[in-house]
Protein backbone atom coordinates (compact mmCIF):
# COMPACT_ATOMS: atom_id res chain seq x y z
CA UNK A 1 0.00 0.00 0.00
CA UNK A 2 0.90 3.29 -0.59
CA UNK A 3 -0.04 7.41 0.50
CA UNK A 4 0.39 9.44 -2.51
CA UNK A 5 1.84 12.86 -1.50
CA UNK A 6 -0.98 14.99 -2.70
CA UNK A 7 -3.86 14.39 -5.48
CA UNK A 8 -1.43 15.04 -8.02
CA UNK A 9 -0.76 11.15 -8.39
CA UNK A 10 3.39 10.16 -9.28
CA UNK A 11 3.99 7.79 -11.73
CA UNK A 12 5.04 5.49 -8.79
CA UNK A 13 1.52 6.17 -7.50
CA UNK A 14 0.07 5.10 -10.86
CA UNK A 15 2.25 2.12 -11.14
CA UNK A 16 1.14 1.03 -7.20
CA UNK A 17 -2.18 1.37 -8.70
CA UNK A 18 -2.00 -0.29 -12.12
CA UNK A 19 -0.63 -3.23 -10.27
CA UNK A 20 -2.34 -3.68 -7.17
CA UNK A 21 -5.94 -2.32 -8.06
CA UNK A 22 -5.92 -0.11 -5.28
CA UNK A 23 -3.97 3.34 -3.82
CA UNK A 24 -4.52 5.39 -0.58
CA UNK A 25 -4.72 9.22 -0.57
CA UNK A 26 -4.17 11.57 2.41
CA UNK A 27 -6.74 14.70 2.80
CA UNK A 28 -8.61 14.60 0.13
CA UNK A 29 -10.69 17.60 0.24
CA UNK A 30 -9.82 20.69 1.84
CA UNK A 31 -10.36 21.00 5.75
CA UNK A 32 -13.37 23.18 5.73
CA UNK A 33 -14.84 20.98 2.50
CA UNK A 34 -15.01 18.03 4.69
CA UNK A 35 -15.89 19.31 7.49
CA UNK A 36 -19.75 20.89 5.62
CA UNK A 37 -19.44 17.02 4.05
CA UNK A 38 -19.56 15.50 7.34
CA UNK A 39 -22.03 17.92 8.60
CA UNK A 40 -24.05 17.00 5.58
CA UNK A 41 -23.94 13.43 6.42
CA UNK A 42 -24.74 13.96 9.72
CA UNK A 43 -28.03 15.21 9.02
CA UNK A 44 -28.92 12.52 6.90
CA UNK A 45 -28.12 10.38 8.98
CA UNK A 46 -30.18 11.87 12.41
CA UNK A 47 -33.18 12.02 9.18
CA UNK A 48 -32.96 8.16 8.33
CA UNK A 49 -36.45 6.81 8.76
CA UNK A 50 -37.27 3.84 10.85
CA UNK A 51 -36.30 0.60 9.63
CA UNK A 52 -33.69 1.41 7.04
CA UNK A 53 -30.43 0.41 7.99
CA UNK A 54 -27.20 3.10 8.04
CA UNK A 55 -25.51 0.71 5.67
CA UNK A 56 -27.97 1.38 2.87
CA UNK A 57 -28.17 5.03 2.48
CA UNK A 58 -26.95 4.95 -1.36
CA UNK A 59 -27.11 6.96 -4.40
CA UNK A 60 -27.92 10.33 -1.83
CA UNK A 61 -27.14 12.40 -4.82
CA UNK A 62 -30.56 11.08 -6.83
CA UNK A 63 -32.68 12.91 -3.78
CA UNK A 64 -29.76 15.67 -2.66
CA UNK A 65 -27.86 17.54 -5.88
CA UNK A 66 -26.17 19.59 -3.24
CA UNK A 67 -23.81 16.15 -2.81
CA UNK A 68 -22.42 17.42 -6.38
CA UNK A 69 -20.74 19.89 -4.61
CA UNK A 70 -18.26 16.95 -3.23
CA UNK A 71 -18.78 15.08 -6.63
CA UNK A 72 -17.58 17.86 -8.82
CA UNK A 73 -14.92 19.20 -6.96
CA UNK A 74 -12.14 20.38 -8.93
CA UNK A 75 -9.68 18.34 -7.10
CA UNK A 76 -11.06 15.27 -6.85
CA UNK A 77 -12.06 15.12 -10.13
CA UNK A 78 -8.28 15.88 -11.15
CA UNK A 79 -7.20 12.92 -9.06
CA UNK A 80 -9.47 11.19 -11.05
CA UNK A 81 -8.90 12.22 -14.42
CA UNK A 82 -5.26 10.60 -13.85
CA UNK A 83 -7.01 7.39 -13.67
CA UNK A 84 -9.93 7.26 -16.38
CA UNK A 85 -8.80 10.14 -18.53
CA UNK A 86 -10.03 13.61 -19.19
CA UNK A 87 -13.58 12.95 -20.29
CA UNK A 88 -15.72 11.72 -16.44
CA UNK A 89 -19.33 11.13 -15.69
CA UNK A 90 -20.11 10.09 -11.80
CA UNK A 91 -21.64 6.44 -11.91
CA UNK A 92 -22.79 6.42 -8.25
CA UNK A 93 -22.15 7.34 -4.48
CA UNK A 94 -22.91 5.73 -1.30
CA UNK A 95 -23.17 6.48 2.85
CA UNK A 96 -21.93 3.79 3.92
CA UNK A 97 -22.10 3.87 7.89
CA UNK A 98 -21.57 0.89 9.92
CA UNK A 99 -23.05 2.23 13.75
CA UNK A 100 -21.21 0.89 16.74
CA UNK A 101 -22.00 -2.66 18.06
CA UNK A 102 -23.89 -3.47 15.10
CA UNK A 103 -22.55 -2.63 11.83
CA UNK A 104 -23.31 -4.95 8.94
CA UNK A 105 -20.74 -7.12 7.41
CA UNK A 106 -19.74 -6.42 3.61
CA UNK A 107 -18.71 -9.56 2.12
CA UNK A 108 -15.98 -10.58 -0.16
CA UNK A 109 -16.73 -8.70 -3.56
CA UNK A 110 -15.83 -7.11 -6.82
CA UNK A 111 -18.11 -4.12 -7.47
CA UNK A 112 -17.98 -5.36 -11.49
CA UNK A 113 -20.38 -8.31 -10.61
CA UNK A 114 -22.99 -5.81 -9.39
CA UNK A 115 -22.74 -3.13 -11.92
CA UNK A 116 -22.52 -5.88 -14.66
CA UNK A 117 -26.04 -4.85 -15.98
CA UNK A 118 -25.52 -1.11 -15.58
CA UNK A 119 -22.01 -0.41 -17.18
CA UNK A 120 -19.94 -1.83 -20.18
CA UNK A 121 -16.94 -2.42 -19.31
CA UNK A 122 -18.15 -2.64 -15.77
CA UNK A 123 -14.71 -3.15 -14.42
CA UNK A 124 -13.61 0.49 -15.85
CA UNK A 125 -15.08 2.09 -12.48
CA UNK A 126 -13.17 3.89 -10.14
CA UNK A 127 -14.15 4.26 -6.71
CA UNK A 128 -13.55 6.44 -3.83
CA UNK A 129 -14.18 5.71 -0.16
CA UNK A 130 -13.64 8.86 1.69
CA UNK A 131 -13.79 8.06 5.59
CA UNK A 132 -16.07 10.56 7.56
CA UNK A 133 -14.65 8.70 10.64
CA UNK A 134 -11.07 6.95 11.54
CA UNK A 135 -11.71 3.62 10.15
CA UNK A 136 -8.78 0.21 10.74
CA UNK A 137 -9.97 -3.35 11.94
CA UNK A 138 -10.96 -2.58 15.21
CA UNK A 139 -14.25 -1.11 13.40
CA UNK A 140 -14.70 -2.96 10.39
CA UNK A 141 -12.22 -0.90 7.82
CA UNK A 142 -12.68 -2.45 4.37
CA UNK A 143 -9.96 -5.86 3.50
CA UNK A 144 -8.39 -5.95 -0.07
CA UNK A 145 -6.78 -8.28 -2.15
CA UNK A 146 -3.89 -6.54 -3.85
CA UNK A 147 -3.82 -7.40 -7.48
CA UNK A 148 -6.92 -9.34 -7.97
CA UNK A 149 -8.61 -6.63 -10.00
CA UNK A 150 -7.08 -8.37 -13.04
CA UNK A 151 -10.00 -10.53 -14.99
CA UNK A 152 -10.26 -14.56 -13.13
CA UNK A 153 -12.16 -16.70 -12.61
CA UNK A 154 -14.94 -16.47 -10.18
CA UNK A 155 -18.15 -17.91 -8.73
CA UNK A 156 -20.81 -16.34 -6.84
CA UNK A 157 -23.30 -18.16 -3.84
CA UNK A 158 -25.68 -16.76 -1.29
CA UNK A 159 -24.28 -15.18 1.00
CA UNK A 160 -24.13 -17.53 4.77
CA UNK A 161 -23.66 -14.74 7.38
CA UNK A 162 -27.00 -12.92 8.52
CA UNK A 163 -25.51 -9.97 8.86
CA UNK A 164 -24.40 -9.35 5.23
CA UNK A 165 -25.22 -5.58 3.71
CA UNK A 166 -25.40 -8.26 -0.06
CA UNK A 167 -27.28 -11.03 -0.68
CA UNK A 168 -24.45 -12.79 -2.83
CA UNK A 169 -20.43 -13.34 -2.31
CA UNK A 170 -17.45 -14.86 -3.63
CA UNK A 171 -17.00 -18.44 -3.12
CA UNK A 172 -14.55 -18.29 -0.41
CA UNK A 173 -11.92 -20.73 -3.29
CA UNK A 174 -11.90 -17.57 -5.01
CA UNK A 175 -10.35 -15.40 -1.98
CA UNK A 176 -6.75 -15.93 -0.95
CA UNK A 177 -7.60 -13.93 2.17
CA UNK A 178 -4.07 -14.45 3.74
CA UNK A 179 -2.91 -11.92 1.17
CA UNK A 180 -5.83 -9.40 2.08
CA UNK A 181 -4.92 -5.89 3.70
CA UNK A 182 -6.72 -3.69 5.70
CA UNK A 183 -7.20 -0.22 4.70
CA UNK A 184 -6.82 2.24 7.57
CA UNK A 185 -7.97 6.11 7.33
CA UNK A 186 -8.16 8.71 9.40
CA UNK A 187 -10.57 11.20 8.55
CA UNK A 188 -10.54 12.57 4.91
CA UNK A 189 -8.22 10.12 4.22
CA UNK A 190 -9.26 7.81 1.41
CA UNK A 191 -8.60 4.69 -0.32
CA UNK A 192 -9.13 4.42 -4.59
CA UNK A 193 -9.86 1.15 -6.20
CA UNK A 194 -10.96 -0.57 -9.72
CA UNK A 195 -14.22 -2.10 -9.80
CA UNK A 196 -12.67 -5.71 -10.48
CA UNK A 197 -10.55 -5.86 -6.96
CA UNK A 198 -11.57 -8.25 -4.52
CA UNK A 199 -12.91 -6.66 -0.93
CA UNK A 200 -14.74 -6.65 1.60
CA UNK A 201 -14.92 -5.65 5.22
CA UNK A 202 -16.34 -7.51 8.33
CA UNK A 203 -19.07 -6.57 10.72
CA UNK A 204 -18.86 -4.03 13.76
CA UNK A 205 -18.73 -5.03 16.68
CA UNK A 206 -17.05 -2.43 18.32
CA UNK A 207 -17.75 0.92 20.55
CA UNK A 208 -16.96 3.23 17.60
CA UNK A 209 -18.95 4.04 14.14
CA UNK A 210 -17.49 3.42 11.39
CA UNK A 211 -18.77 5.76 8.29
CA UNK A 212 -17.59 6.94 4.92
CA UNK A 213 -18.11 8.18 1.92
CA UNK A 214 -17.78 6.38 -1.95
CA UNK A 215 -17.51 8.42 -5.06
CA UNK A 216 -17.80 6.34 -8.54
CA UNK A 217 -16.32 7.47 -11.73
CA UNK A 218 -16.15 6.01 -15.17
CA UNK A 219 -14.93 7.53 -18.16
CA UNK A 220 -17.25 8.61 -20.53
CA UNK A 221 -15.79 5.71 -23.14
CA UNK A 222 -17.63 3.57 -21.14
CA UNK A 223 -20.88 2.90 -21.89
CA UNK A 224 -24.49 3.20 -19.44
CA UNK A 225 -27.51 0.63 -20.51
CA UNK A 226 -29.87 3.70 -20.21
CA UNK A 227 -32.47 1.23 -22.02
CA UNK A 228 -32.67 -1.10 -19.24
CA UNK A 229 -31.54 0.91 -15.99
CA UNK A 230 -32.40 4.57 -17.05
CA UNK A 231 -35.54 4.42 -14.91
CA UNK A 232 -33.85 4.08 -11.61
CA UNK A 233 -30.30 5.36 -12.44
CA UNK A 234 -28.59 7.87 -14.07
CA UNK A 235 -25.21 8.85 -15.05
CA UNK A 236 -24.09 13.03 -14.57
CA UNK A 237 -21.36 14.58 -16.90
CA UNK A 238 -18.72 15.64 -14.50
CA UNK A 239 -15.65 16.70 -17.14
CA UNK A 240 -15.04 16.66 -20.54
CA UNK A 241 -17.55 15.20 -23.59
CA UNK A 242 -19.00 12.12 -24.07
CA UNK A 243 -17.71 9.45 -26.11
CA UNK A 244 -19.85 6.39 -26.08
CA UNK A 245 -23.11 7.92 -27.03
CA UNK A 246 -24.05 8.18 -23.45
CA UNK A 247 -27.65 9.74 -21.61
CA UNK A 248 -26.63 12.14 -18.91
CA UNK A 249 -29.10 13.37 -16.10
CA UNK A 250 -29.32 17.22 -14.48
CA UNK A 251 -27.04 17.73 -11.79
CA UNK A 252 -28.83 20.42 -10.49
CA UNK A 253 -31.86 19.47 -9.39
CA UNK A 254 -33.65 16.01 -7.14
CA UNK A 255 -34.17 13.01 -9.13
CA UNK A 256 -37.06 11.54 -6.90
CA UNK A 257 -38.62 9.23 -9.70
CA UNK A 258 -34.85 7.36 -9.45
CA UNK A 259 -35.08 7.11 -5.74
CA UNK A 260 -38.83 5.79 -5.99
CA UNK A 261 -38.20 3.26 -9.11
CA UNK A 262 -34.70 2.31 -7.30
CA UNK A 263 -36.95 1.18 -4.10
CA UNK A 264 -39.82 -0.49 -5.95
CA UNK A 265 -36.65 -2.41 -7.60
CA UNK A 266 -34.94 -3.52 -4.54
CA UNK A 267 -37.82 -5.57 -3.49
CA UNK A 268 -37.19 -7.76 -6.60
CA UNK A 269 -32.63 -7.18 -6.51
CA UNK A 270 -32.53 -7.01 -3.15
CA UNK A 271 -28.67 -5.64 -2.21
CA UNK A 272 -26.97 -7.27 -5.37
CA UNK A 273 -26.17 -4.38 -7.37
CA UNK A 274 -25.12 -1.72 -4.94
CA UNK A 275 -21.42 -2.47 -4.30
CA UNK A 276 -19.13 -1.28 -1.72
CA UNK A 277 -16.66 -1.82 1.11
Amino acid sequence: MTIAASRNLSEEDLSFFRGNGYLTLPELLPPEKFDALREFFERKLAALPGGVRPEDMDVPHFSDPRLFEWLMDPGVLDMVEQLVGPDIAVFSSHFLCKPAGDGRSVPWHDDAYYWREMIIPSVEAVTIWLALDEVDEGNGCMKVVPGSHVPGERRYRPTRGADAVFDEELDPECVDESRAVPIRLRRNECSVHRAGLVHGSEANRSDRRRAGFTMRYISTAVRFNHEEVGERHQIFLARGRDRAGNVYADPTVPHPELVANRAAARNHVDRRRLGGG
